[in-house]
């Protein structure tokens, strides 16, 4: 009867609605009625002549594999090529060997001959490389004993080690910083720097190069924007991101003030130490130890093994808590195959040397950098240099700007210039279309603790006539 009384009702309904209601619905109904019957024709097929087939095949351009090509003489396409290691002397085959300031060899590491035995003796044991990551049979006793004595050295509770410098601060930053959260960091942080806060997705905030002021007034307004949504606030982390010297510029960032900023607004603080470890500080732990701060202030320290230390890969270090996270959150760590065992065992003769000879060594190094800055204030007044006087990074710039493809022309050329003048020097290499903040061209100079005195006058004077012959 339920059954019946319904239909009754429905149709009873369908008497009561409107004309221009009972004609839609029909329509409709007609319309489904003609999907379902309506037969498909089929699609005539369109037979081209031999001669047409031609014509069409000639006219085809296939897209590019890669678009926009650089020009063939594109300068990263002419590589220089070294013969022989390169130490504080470089062999690019022209019949002479010339005076290296293009490498980061601070403490001519790669020409130690402990640390070649170290690494020749690991070799007979482990082989050539570990051909697998961390988790999978990548790990052998020296790469535990590496992380163990960087942890040591840096007085931190654990150290995490990786295989690439370039994947150590792109993969520690987005193991942390995650979708929702602030990174605040200095303008001229490094492009590696860059990777990992891009890929962290979280909202990055730069501030002017060194700018404190800057800075604060940054963490101001956010602390306004967190009054009007504390729930929000409460959730969101906030990140401080810079270098100890930084690689774009030379210069050292303001660590005490810094520090003041991160207790006052509550952030986390993270340094990369690529340049700094091993080149400042009494014991060469980097900025820290430069200006005493206690590690206990800073929530991780990166740095690279592929500057001073004149090895491969990289390390993070900190609290257990911090660094373990990394584990299974780092990708670099997690999918990329170990550090081969042979360049472990360098880095471990490295931390050796430190802790002997690290206060001598950074002393030596700092008077050879302070020589080179004096030195390089004679230069030409077409030309200035950036860098701390200690930093064993500086960069050569021109004083007139023009365009920037124009300018680093200027620069390659008198690179070019200064090695018939037996002077190895590099123009500084960006991905422009990928920088957040591209720094002006440059030409960066490393300095070397093995350097005399005459050979500083030799530099001085081969980059004077480069400068000279080509700006006149």
């Amino acid at each position: 009867m339920a059954s019946q009384w319904n239909v009754y009702e429905s149709f009873q309904a369908l008497l009561q609605a409107g004309p221009y209601h009972l004609a839609l619905e029909g329509v409709l109904v007609l319309c489904i009625i003609w999907l379902f019957t309506a037969k498909k024709q089929p699609s005539k097929l369109v037979r081209l002549t031999k001669k047409e087939e031609e014509e069409l095949i000639a006219e085809w351009m296939p897209e590019p594999l890669v678009p926009n090509p650089p020009p063939e003489d594109h300068p990263a396409l002419h590589t220089r090529t070294v013969y022989g290691k390169a130490g504080k002397y470089l062999d690019l085959g022209k019949g002479e060997k010339l005076l290296n300031l293009g490498t980061h060899n601070y403490l001519n590491f790669g020409e130690r001959p402990e640390i070649e035995k170290a690494a020749l003796e690991c070799l007979h044991t482990y082989g050539v490389g570990s051909c697998g990551p961390r988790g999978f049979y990548g790990t052998t006793k020296v790469h535990l004993e590496l992380e163990e004595r960087l942890a040591e050295y840096f007085n931190c509770e654990m150290a995490v080690l990786y295989s690439y410098g370039f994947s150590t601060s792109a993969s520690a930053i987005p193991a942390y910083s995650k979708s929702g959260d602030i990174i605040y960091a200095d303008e001229m942080v490094n492009f590696i720097l860059q990777r990992g806060l891009q890929a962290s997705r979280s909202r990055v905030v730069y501030f002017r190069h060194n700018d404190i002021n800057h800075l604060e007034e940054l963490l101001e307004e956010q602390v306004k924007q967190d009054k009007k949504d504390p729930r929000k606030a409460n959730a969101t982390r906030k990140f401080l991101v810079v270098e100890g010297i930084y690689m774009n510029s030379g210069l050292m960032c303001p660590l005490p003030e810094l520090v003041k900023l991160r207790q006052k607004y509550k952030l986390r603080l993270f340094i990369d130490e690529s340049i700094t470890f091993g080149t400042l500080g009494k014991n060469c732990r980097g900025i820290t130890d430069h200006f005493d701060v206690p590690m206990k202030e800073v929530d991780m320290i990166m740095a690279s093994l592929e500057t001073s230390a004149a090895s491969t890969g990289g390390f993070c270090v900190g609290t257990k808590f911090v660094i373990d996270h990394q584990r299974l959150s780092g990708l670099g760590y997690c999918f990329s195959a170990s550090l081969p065992p042979m360049l472990a065992a360098t880095s471990i003769k490295v931390v050796d040397i430190l802790e002997k000879e690290g206060g001598d060594l950074v002393a030596e190094l700092q008077d050879k950098c302070r020589l080179m800055n004096n030195k390089l204030k004679g230069l030409p007044s077409k030309v200035t240099v950036t860098g701390e006087d200690i930093s064993p990074v500086k960069h050569l710039r021109l004083v007139d700007s023009s365009e920037r493809e124009v300018e680093e022309q200027i620069l390659r050329d008198i690179a070019e210039k200064a090695e018939n003048y037996g002077v190895a020097l590099t123009v500084s290499s960006y991905l422009w279309d990928k920088e957040a903040n591209p720094p002006k061209p440059s030409i960066r100079i490393t300095v070397n603790k093995d350097l005399t005195e005459d050979e500083v006058e030799k530099a001085l004077d081969a980059i004077t006539k480069a400068v000279t012959d080509i700006l006149g």
